[in-house]
């Protein structure tokens, strides 16, 4: 029975209850018995080593490891012997123990695939990890560098310190490897055990697996290659030509023609990356508006121009500085931001970091110089003109290039529904329906609280323009859209037909409301305003409700430019590896 709480804190002797047993503790290791873990490793001890140097149980799995280190033009990789794999997920416990993984976090796997016919079924259990490519995606993707390849070996390791949790790699690995940490903020990933094998100790897996499925071999690079052009790896896999995985999955039975993972048929909705969503879309609103205002500089009168300038290049750049807080939101340690740039030689997203820090840098330039303009007589001094006018290519440019390289850091993943023809048109698309929705917006601001009679005629004049550049492109991206729907028909499950499913199945709501946003803001409202455009000018209180229907457009327009960045994530399905029913 236990001792009431008080009864510990009396004294016996001089000296506590607890004190007492904690002293009894101590002397029992040293005058009685031994404990279980010092019994243990004085066994440990007392056992002698092998011949060969190795650990005292290598003899067990001696013959699941190589007999040498890789040489030049070679690396270590598993081999899995799909014929011994029984699916018991002895590995996986054994790899969550060793490594310490929290509840529901696993480096290692086991997936299942089905095939046959109902006469002789074919079922087959697959156990997988980090395949430690020749080309790891997870590597290259990586803004702050915190994956290596190791020269020797080949493992490629995760450098936890180093990474600050943008998950890119998670994106970026075609086998959905590295796994996000939500509590620490950072990825981790499976290392081969690197340390257990450099004392020549089998990794966990390798250790526990009861079957001997698993084992460490030395592979060719050259032959990794060769084999990926065969695409021979599991059946329903990505394509191993994106990253030349090294794994090796050997069986000794032909698989049938139609073995397939047993989830692939199974559509399930991805993580939507919110703050993504609005880095994006409030980044090529930003983008667009500066190169709308460009533009229409052109053809707007420079009494206008000078009027409207500073309103729309300050309002640009509010969503700019708004878009650019929000993707630190979906940092995992925001506070190593700084360290985006050290990819910038391969990265994609270092290097829109970089284009969207130039874009906000000279677009702040450019705002306060529309507010606040400056005159000098001296002739080193540029004409406020002049710096204006340079300033404004500038910020389009670089912001061009921010939006560029948003493109490629999606395309770079290899995911078919994010392919460089229907990321580059959505993403071009956006900019100029939301671009040309705030300008149109600016302008009715300005005639409304400035007294310009010229400028209210200017802006209308200019306002069906807009209402076309509009109507134009958001009827073009709503039909691009729908047409991506078409494969719905196709008679196979690829992967524009699992996000097609998607979009009308899972998602059918939020695709519903996309549509009914896009259409109403980008088709409807301009389309009324063109047609209109004469009977509200003539109405006295003509500005007020154009001004009420702008915003409402523009609203519609940024509603539903959200909610199609939403379906980008949300529905962006792509081949993994053989999984399980859920």
């Amino acid at each position: 029975m236990l001792a009431p709480a008080g009864q510990l804190e009396t004294e016996s002797n001089g000296e506590s209850l607890l004190a007492l047993l904690l002293r009894e503790q101590q002397t029992l290791t040293t005058t009685r018995e031994l404990t279980a873990v010092e019994e243990f490793s004085r066994h440990h001890e007392s056992c002698p080593p092998s011949t060969n140097g190795r650990p005292a149980q290598a003899k067990y799995y001696e013959s699941l490891l190589p007999a040498s280190p890789p040489g030049p033009g070679q690396q270590y990789a598993f081999e899995v012997d799909l014929d011994s794999c029984s699916g018991c997920k002895a590995c996986v416990t054994a790899c969550h123990s060793l490594n310490g993984l929290d509840d529901n976090e696993t480096w290692r796997d086991v997936g299942l695939m089905i095939g046959g016919t109902n006469a002789l079924p074919v079922l087959q259990h697959v156990t997988t990890a980090c395949h430690h490519c020749l080309e790891p995606a997870c590597m290259s993707a990586c803004p702050v560098n915190a994956y290596e390849k190791d020269a020797t070996t080949g493992i490629v390791k995760h450098l936890d310190d180093q990474c600050f949790g943008c998950q890119y790699c998670t994106l970026a690995c075609p086998y959905d490897v590295p796994k996000y940490h939500a509590a620490k903020g950072i990825v981790r990933k499976c290392d081969m055990c690197s340390d257990r094998l450099s004392a020549g100790e089998a990794p966990a897996c390798v250790q526990a697996c009861p079957h001997q499925a698993i084992a460490i071999r030395v592979v060719d690079v050259a032959t990794v290659i060769e084999d990926s052009e065969a695409a021979v790896f599991l059946p329903g896999a990505p394509d191993p030509q994106i990253t030349l995985p090294t794994t090796t999955y050997k069986t000794a039975r032909p698989f049938p023609r139609n073995m397939l993972p047993v989830d692939y048929h199974s559509v399930r909705t991805q993580n939507a990356h919110w703050p993504l969503v609005l880095m994006l879309v409030l980044t090529q609103l930003s983008v667009g508006a500066f190169v709308i205002g460009l533009l229409l500089d052109r053809f707007l009168e420079s009494s206008v121009t000078d009027v409207l300038r500073p309103l729309h290049t300050a309002s640009a750049l509010l969503f700019g500085f708004v878009a650019l807080g929000s993707s630190l939101f979906h940092l995992g340690r925001p506070q190593f931001a700084y360290r985006a740039v050290l990819g910038l030689k391969h990265s994609w997203l270092s290097r829109e970091i970089v284009a969207f820090g130039a874009f906000a840098g000279s677009a702040s330039m450019l705002a306060a110089l529309s507010l606040f303009p400056f005159t000098s007589s001296a002739q080193h001094f540029v004409a406020p003109e002049q710096a204006t006018a340079a300033l404004a290519w500038l910020v389009a440019l670089t912001g061009i290039g921010g939006v560029f390289c948003s493109v490629m850091i999606y395309v770079f993943t290899q995911r078919e529904v994010w392919s460089f023809p229907i990321t580059a048109t959505k993403f071009v698309l956006t900019s100029v329906i939301l671009g040309s929705a705030a300008a149109w917006l600016s302008m009715m601001l300005l005639c409304q609280f400035t007294a310009m009679t010229p400028a209210s005629q200017t802006v209308r004049s200019i306002g069906p323009l807009l209402c076309q550049v509009l109507l134009t492109a958001a009827a073009t991206k709503l039909l691009f859209e729908a047409l991506l729907l078409r494969h719905l028909a196709s008679k196979s499950m690829t992967v524009l037909k699992r996000r097609a499913l998607l979009l009308t199945g899972e998602l059918a709501s939020q695709t519903l409301a996309r549509f009914a946003c896009g259409i109403l803001g980008g088709v409807a409202m301009p389309a009324f305003l063109l047609f209109k455009r004469d009977e509200l000018a003539a109405s006295s209180s003509g500005d007020v409700v154009l001004l009420i229907l702008v915003s409402l457009l523009f609203i519609a327009c940024l509603v539903g430019e959200l909610l199609e960045r939403y379906l980008f994530f949300a529905a962006a399905s792509s081949p993994k590896m053989p999984g399980n029913l859920k």
